[in-house]
């Protein structure tokens, strides 16, 4: 146990106090209040103090993903959305886990009401205990409880457009269920949930009633050392608890909290079994994808367990966008889950290396860097060392070798990266950070440079994966880039050499030839256009490695864009990125790779509406830009 203040400068001194002091208190609030006293006791043991004073900032909204669990001890903390105080917790209470469990930012503000104590838990164990029966009864009631009026609109994924609590449990189903048999044996009911994936047996009794075996029921039939050939209904549990398929998954997982139980057979009103909802699949739409999935990519032991666990990546696309999770937020999670693969690979890589690495960090670039990567999008990636090594040489080629192995398990897992483009697989992203940082220096002060103003762009959305926790030491050095008036000006026509897709022929331009020939490019004529102008205020504002949203607020603060401007850009950054993603989803659905080419006349009237007003909205801004630089203006 450790009685050390975080986040000096914000907070007090700290108090010694008694580890029964903390489990008693623990255990007087939920979800510890459910857990076993030795639980309580080793959370106890690794929990660390703070203390703030009254005003103190804990986290900031939008700042990197929060690393602890965090319990009221005495005092109360402020929940502040975009400056508007939303909540008041209280002594008891936790915050956030949200932003922990799913690996994104926060989406809102930590701050001390009052002189206020907090307990501290580190994140491994937090997530331990929170994926505990008890923890996820508690993550779940608290999500279920959450309502737009209270003014959470889930602060850690941004708005859903409808609440997962309304969702009918059919369309959660994942798969469709393994009935068996009464008179199927342990063994070979055992051998088809391992070929199918499946945690549950369904067994079709012949009175028209269920029972279900649960791979918790084979271990304790193991345990008994009953053998493989007994029937299957010396595990079974019946009558079942079974659901029909539009009831809302809201009151399934209460009724399953109630209960104490994880599955729930779905039948249809003749009696067919349509599949089993476990309480996971209850939790989907807001936690799966970024915590579960993560869970289970940061266990796999192998690059073959890694691939099967990123089989479920587009699923777990398709389940949020079932579930209305907003673009720019499924986006995010698709990230935090590429990013969460990356570190195992690297983790694995390695360990099988042998040999001594010293430090270094991997950095993703482009869309995956600003967490706006959707199953289209390449794999960007580069390797940065530190220190002074022995033997400069010999470290980055194998560092080099390093990031060709991971770029190759990133493609096992279904994620390509682009063969022209940036990534660790080539040794010219392999380098010192003096060098990465030498030749950004030099961009900034020569961007006249060839592919100067390419590689700027590149490399100011780099972010680190691995390796660092804080600081991008790489796309920090473009902070200095509003002293250079000559590289803003460059960076400001690159910004407008992508067009929005606009014309006079029903007001939008389509590919004249080759595959995509009659369609709209939703990237390069849609949201490139945006991005690019996002980073070059985001620059002039002193913003490197961030999200376009984060960008365009950011500039629009800073007066290097203005505000009726970047929210328009927001509008139709939003408007398109949706329109993008619900293509992707459909592709997949119907089982082709996913591209970024839409047929305009597949889009209601409307949609062509507006995603022509958005295209011209966007022209308008840049044509304005264009019409300031000849004036000989720069932000």
């Amino acid at each position: 146990m450790s009685d050390t203040v975080a986040d000096p400068g914000q907070t007090g001194a700290a108090e010694p106090f008694a580890l029964s002091e903390v489990t008693r208190f623990l255990r007087a609030h939920p979800p510890f209040d459910a857990l076993p006293l030795s639980t309580v006791e080793r959370v106890a043991a690794s929990t660390e103090i703070e203390f703030f004073r009254a005003g103190a900032t804990i986290f900031n909204q939008r700042a990197e993903p929060v690393q602890h669990l965090r319990v009221v001890r005495s005092g109360a903390v402020e929940v502040v959305h975009d400056g508007r105080v939303l909540d008041l917790l209280g002594t008891g209470e936790l915050f956030g886990h949200a932003s922990m469990l799913s690996g994104l930012p926060p989406g809102f503000e930590a701050r001390a009401a009052e002189d206020t104590l907090c307990y501290r838990i580190d994140a491994d164990i937090a997530r331990e205990l929170l994926s505990a029966p008890a923890g996820l009864r508690y993550v779940g009631r608290e999500l279920l409880e959450t309502r737009i009026d209270r003014g959470s609109q889930d602060l850690a994924l941004q708005p859903l457009e409808r609440d997962p609590a309304n969702t009918p449990v059919g369309s959660l189903i994942r798969q469709p269920a393994v009935v068996v048999t009464p008179d199927t044996s342990i063994q070979d009911g055992a051998r088809r949930m391992t070929g199918s994936g499946a945690s549950c047996l369904i067994v079709q009794l012949g009175d028209g009633g269920l029972g279900i075996v649960t791979d918790r029921d084979l271990r304790r039939i193991v345990a008994e050392g009953l053998g493989g050939g007994v029937p299957i209904t010396r595990a079974m549990s019946a009558p079942a608890y079974t659901c029909w398929p539009d009831r809302l998954a809201g009151e399934v997982l209460l009724e399953m909290f109630d209960r104490g139980l994880r599955h729930f057979p779905v039948v249809s009103p003749t009696g067919e079994v349509l599949g089993v909802i476990e309480d996971i699949d209850l939790l989907a739409a807001r936690t799966r994808s970024s915590f579960f999935l993560r869970q289970r990519i940061a266990a796999a032991g192998s690059l073959d367990e890694l691939a099967e666990a990123a089989a479920e990546l587009r699923p777990t696309m398709l389940a949020m966008h079932d579930a209305r999770v907003a673009a720019i937020s499924a986006s995010a999670v698709y990230s935090v889950v590429v990013d969460a693969l990356t570190r195992r690979l690297l983790e694995l890589a390695v360990a099988d290396t042998g040999s001594d690495l010293g430090s270094f960090a991997w950095l993703a670039l482009g869309s995956q860097s600003r967490r706006e990567a959707v199953p289209s999008s390449d794999v960007d990636s580069a390797i940065v060392f530190f220190g002074e090594p022995e033997d400069r040489d010999a470290l980055r080629t194998e560092l080099h070798r390093l990031g060709q192995r991971v770029v190759a398990g990133l493609r096992r897992c279904g994620l390509r990266a682009d063969e022209h483009g940036a990534t660790a697989s080539d040794r010219l992203f392999v380098r010192s950070v003096e060098s990465w940082q030498n030749a950004a220096r030099s961009w900034i002060a020569d961007p006249t440079q060839d592919q100067a103003l390419i590689l700027v762009s590149v490399l100011v959305d780099s972010r680190p994966v691995w390796g660092l926790h804080t600081g991008s030491p790489v796309s920090d050095t473009f902070r200095i880039a509003p002293n250079s008036p000559a590289l803003l000006r460059l960076l400001a026509r690159f910004a407008l050499s992508h067009r929005p897709p606009t014309g006079f022929l029903r007001g939008l331009v389509v590919e004249h030839s080759g595959e995509h020939r009659g369609r709209l490019d939703l990237k390069h004529g849609g949201l490139l256009p945006i991005v690019d102008l996002a980073r070059w205020a985001g620059m002039a504002a002193r913003v490197t490695s961030a999200s376009t949203t984060e960008r365009l607020r950011a500039a629009a603060e800073a007066g290097t864009l203005p505000s009726a401007d970047a929210h328009t850009l927001l509008d139709a950054f939003g408007l398109i990125s949706s329109l993008r993603l619900d293509h992707q989803m459909s592709q997949l659905r119907e089982g082709r790779e996913p591209h970024n080419f839409v047929d305009p006349e597949t889009l209601s009237p409307l949609m062509r509406s507006h995603l022509r007003e958005a295209f011209r909205a966007v022209a308008s801004i840049q044509k304005r830009i264009s019409a300031e630089l000849s004036a000989g203006f720069t932000a």
